[in-house]
């Protein structure tokens, strides 16, 4: 067991004060402050003392902005402020994130396929923003996927990434092995697109699996084991019954040992993810991506309209990928001469055409009907009927010569022909003047492809409390309290070590004994579950 280093001091801010301790990596602390003005919560990250080097200093550096750069993405986390403590520490000041993040949360729970597919799409769109901004993350997995008080996934630790630079990239490095593909460990290694579409397919893999690709119930997982089974194994369905095959086959693709044989790009990958929800009869989650080199004036392209390209064009995943021309009202007509007897489209039809996306020649342009709210169609006027019902003729003109009067034995068909017709115009005067003012539910359009799927339980499982430690002659003996037991509670427990995420185990009474470290300072890491697989909060606890 790796003994835990001691966290360094919360340095003084000016404008924050400091309120807890959030976590620990291999070269930053991560602490809770409060920001007085605007008065919020933020998350801290404070680079270690002792590695203030040129080089981690240059790293830290461009981590803040790459991020900045980045961060208005919905789904990357965003940087408030980025500047040097008073006692010489580098610290980037974050959004905060206060659910547990995905690594904490495939290991103590079953995540539903319907919330993955979203999570992927959501994160595959900030990936591909990044990419397009010419940026590898280089270290994509469950941990690094934080989730905002609105239970969307952020993604965060840019620490290792990259600026593609006339196309060349650095030699990978810090990538966490159970994620990366085959090639970061060959004898040139090499990190490029494909390099995070590969961590990308593993960590959705992760999430539905509740383990890493590679990894073998009750066999070694040590790195060299992981990196051989990565290079030469070929790779396992995930096991879960309610995971169709096309998706094991995305992910199969998206897993691909050689580079140029997996998903083009991560916005390729998105779209093979949302295949699967129609698949699945799931709304389509769009992907958000930012590129800031389309021309102001963008036609959609044929992508079902399953992208968001944020700033420029907003495409709902559920219209049509096509538009259509504008009604235009026909030339009144002189009403005092009677006219011939137009023919009267069906009733679908006339609703499709006042349901019609506006182009480019209506008041909103070019802009689709979900950029501009669920409502926009019903709140566009019906044209007239006497106006929809001559669009397919030419209107008569005032002048034009009169037919022959008929004979006097067909006045009476012509009079009742007239008077169905007039009923006819009336009910559907009545049917447009309900759909334009709202009053129909034919009118009303609702979109909720974006909208979580997940449904958070009413109350929360509370975390363990009063947990202690104590030394003994068998090693660190800690207890803790169930606050609220329900039967069926189970502890899950693990040793937690810098850079290295805790593997829990369960045990049922609230006590465990872990071995002395050599350094005097042992941590440990406890979570309840409930029979139903919802779970608390983890707690860490050190001794010292």
């Amino acid at each position: 067991m790796s003994a835990r280093r001691p966290p360094s001091l919360p340095p003084e801010i000016a404008g924050f004060s400091y309120v807890e301790l959030l976590g620990s990596g291999g070269f930053a602390d991560v602490f809770l402050y409060e920001q007085r003005m605007p008065r919020r919560r933020v998350a801290i990250k404070v680079l270690l003392p002792e590695t203030l080097s040129a080089n981690a200093r240059t790293s830290f550096d461009a981590e803040a902005n790459l991020m900045a750069q980045l961060s208005t993405h919905p789904s990357i986390v965003t940087i408030y402020q980025a500047d040097i403590s008073a006692d010489g520490r580098p610290y980037l000041a974050m959004e905060y994130c206060p659910r547990p993040n995905l690594g904490a949360r495939y290991r103590r729970e079953k995540i539903g396929v319907a919330e993955v597919l979203r999570i992927g799409i959501q994160v595959a769109g900030a990936v591909e923003t990044s990419h397009r901004a010419g940026i590898l993350h280089r270290d994509i997995k469950p941990a690094n996927i934080l989730t905002t008080e609105y239970n969307r996934p952020a993604l965060t630790d840019f620490g290792i990434s990259v600026a593609l630079v006339g196309g060349a990239e650095r030699e990978s490095v810090g990538m966490s092995i159970p994620w990366s593909p085959p090639e970061v460990f060959d004898q040139t290694p090499t990190s490029g697109r494909a390099a995070d579409i590969y961590s990308l397919g593993a960590t959705v893999y992760t999430l539905l699996a509740g383990r890493s690709p590679f990894e073998q119930s009750g066999a070694s997982n040590a790195g060299l084991d992981l990196i051989a089974r990565i290079q030469n194994s070929r790779l396992e369905p995930t096991g879960r019954a309610d995971v169709p095959d096309s998706l094991e086959q995305v992910l199969a693709i998206s897993m691909s040992k050689k580079a140029s044989d997996r998903y083009g790009s991560a916005l390729e990958f998105a779209r093979a993810l949302q295949k699967v929800q129609l698949e699945l009869s799931l709304s389509v989650t769009p992907a958000d991506v930012l590129d800031d080199a389309l021309p102001a004036q963008v036609e959609e392209d044929e992508d079902d309209g399953n992208t968001r390209i944020r700033g420029i064009v907003t495409i709902d995943p559920v219209a049509p990928s096509t538009t259509r021309a504008p009604i235009i009202p026909a030339a009144p007509v002189a009403p005092a001469r009677p006219q011939p007897t137009p023919r009267q489209p069906p009733l679908e039809q006339t609703v499709e055409r006042r349901g019609a996306l506006p182009t480019a020649g209506s008041p909103f342009g070019s802009t689709p009907a979900s950029a501009a709210g669920p409502t926009l169609a019903a709140m566009a006027p019906a044209p007239p009927v006497e106006e929809t019902v001559r669009r397919d003729q030419q209107p008569s003109r005032a002048d034009a010569p009169l037919p022959e009067a008929p004979a006097r034995r067909t006045r009476l068909p012509l009079l009742i022909g007239g008077g169905a017709l007039l009923v006819v115009v009336i009910v559907l005067g009545v049917v447009f003047a309900l759909n334009a003012g709202g009053g129909s539910p034919a009118a009303q359009v609702t979109s909720s492809a974006d909208a979580p799927v997940d449904i958070q339980p009413a109350e929360r499982v509370p975390a363990v409390s009063g947990i202690a430690a104590q030394t003994s002659a068998a090693g660190i003996v800690f207890s803790w309290q169930n606050p609220k037991p329900e039967d069926g509670d189970v502890f899950l427990w693990g040793t937690v070590s810098p850079g290295v995420e805790p593997k829990l185990a369960r045990v049922t009474d609230p006590t465990v004994t872990v071995p002395a470290a050599a350094s005097g300072q042992v941590c440990i890491e406890v979570i309840i579950r409930r029979t139903d697989g919802r779970a608390s909060d983890p707690v860490t606890k050190c001794l010292p």
